[in-house]
């Protein structure tokens, strides 16, 4: 197979609108690799656990090379930039030294000949490292949830779409062919009209209170900290050294917002996907009994009568008139008419692991019950080429940056139910409280020296 002529640099400068046809990125056709002059380079803007994880996938991609690593932890950045000319020699067939490592973002997305990043930072730096790529011209692959507030969602759409960028939520599961097709057997209307959901995460985050301790030599703690207010180093937020584990700065209302915008980010995804709902969100916000001590239970009213209730079991359950469909990663059971007709389950080992024979099995009974009156759904098998392929062709991925804004929003606005304990009225449209409900400083947080999002 010979891939299409594609001159990456007079495409960048023309923004000509190529069409790239996803089966020439498939997984089979990965062994190959296309002309210097035809590839997307980018570069990684954080080098914690998930960058291990993205960045094998991303190298291995026809048509992508990973030029540039930056973290504010040396021993990190030295690690994947050379763990990145590992990767990149073995895909070249060839030794490759070609890395460069920064300690500020600001360098990398000054680096010349950079078409791209993917921004794999803790939460709270996730709207100024985007804002200014966009600024800086580049396309962006940015890890889920979007942003750390509301106001800060509604920057990044604007910033994105005023550069005219190509940008990817790293809400993966949308990409996942299991997710897709229990997706398409509720828009289908396989279960009826939907009533409510269960969409299972954990729970709100806390303040942080954890102890000082003394930060190793190679880490710019003012940096790391950057948009959030000072505080103490402490290991649990920024472990020392390379690490195999995901860090608990999220269980903190300064840097994240605990599981619900954790798994609530991937589960809230699927579920407003589910509902149709990509380009809106919940109209009302119930909070549970005891919210202020609860970690679950609070409940999202969309404007259809749809009641999306928070459990803690990790998945997503759609209940309708005529049965219920449950889906995580490795699971699904479709029960119609008080009948199981498919219960699948198959172990998965890893953050981004998929289990084909799940997606075969969800795909036949989905194919069988669908039959003609499949929903035109947007295809991806695979995030990453999905965004390459949106790359070239100036085309939206199957999640920009609207459909992680209008996710995180609803994450948000669960956890102002835990946080505050108030019931919220809430306009999509606008993005504003209404009928003298919530309050406007919540849509926003404090911000630390020259980093505050506008």
């Amino acid at each position: 197979m010979s891939l299409p002529s594609f001159n990456r640099r007079s495409f960048l400068k023309t923004a000509a609108a190529v069409s790239v046809s996803p089966a020439l990125f498939s997984r089979s056709a990965m062994a190959f690799d296309v002309p210097a002059s035809d590839r997307v380079t980018i570069g990684f803007i954080g080098a914690g656990k998930q960058t291990s994880v993205l960045l094998p996938e991303f190298v291995k991609i026809p048509g992508f090379q990973v030029v540039a690593v930056c973290d504010v932890d040396q021993t990190r950045r030295e690690a994947t930039a050379k763990r990145t000319d590992e990767l990149n020699g073995q895909k070249a067939g060839t030794a490759s030294k070609g890395c460069t490592v920064h300690r500020d973002f600001r360098e990398l997305l000054a680096q010349p000949d950079l078409d791209a990043v993917v921004v794999v930072t803790p939460d709270h730096w996730h709207a100024p490292i985007v804002i200014a790529a966009a600024n800086a011209g580049k396309d962006i692959y940015c890890e889920k949830p979007l942003s750390e507030t509301i106001h800060e969602a509604q920057a990044m759409t604007k910033a994105v779409r005023n550069n005219k960028r190509i940008f990817q939520t790293g809400s993966m599961q949308r990409s996942a062919p299991a997710f897709r097709w229990a997706t398409e057997i509720v828009r289908g209307g396989v279960l009826g009209k939907i009533e409510r959901v269960h969409a299972g995460f954990g729970g709100p985050a806390k303040a942080c209170d954890l102890p000082e301790e003394e930060p190793d030599a190679g880490l710019d703690w003012k940096l790391w900290l950057g948009p959030s207010l000072d505080r103490p180093y402490n290991t649990v937020l920024s472990p020392r050294g390379m690490h195999t584990h995901y860090p608990m700065w999220r269980r903190y209302w300064e840097f994240g917002g605990g599981g619900v915008t954790d798994w609530g980010a991937h589960h809230m995804d699927i579920t407003q996907w589910g509902l149709g709902m990509d380009d809106s969100g919940p109209v009302e916000v119930i909070p549970t009994e005891n919210p202020l001590q609860a970690q679950s239970g609070s409940k999202l009213i969309y404007a259809n009568g749809v009641e999306v209730t928070h459990v803690p079991e990790n998945g997503i359950t759609f209940f309708g008139a005529n049965g219920e469909l449950f889906v995580k990663r490795g699971e699904f059971k479709l029960t119609l008419n008080g009948k199981v007709v498919a219960d699948f389950k198959f172990p998965i080992s890893g953050a981004t692991d998929e289990s084909a024979e799940l997606n075969q099995k969800v795909e036949a009974v989905a194919k069988e019950l669908l039959g003609s009156n499949k929903p035109v759904l947007q295809e991806s098998t695979n995030h990453y080429v999905n965004f390459l392929n949106s790359i070239r062709s100036r085309k939206d991925p199957i999640c920009p940056v609207e459909v992680g804004a209008h996710t995180v929003n609803a994450c948000h606005l669960l956890n102002f139910s835990y946080r505050y304990g108030e019931r919220i009225q809430w306009d999509p449209a606008t993005e504003q409280f209404t009928n003298g409900t919530g309050q406007n400083k919540w849509l926003t947080r404090e911000y630390r020296d020259e980093w505050k999002v506008v």
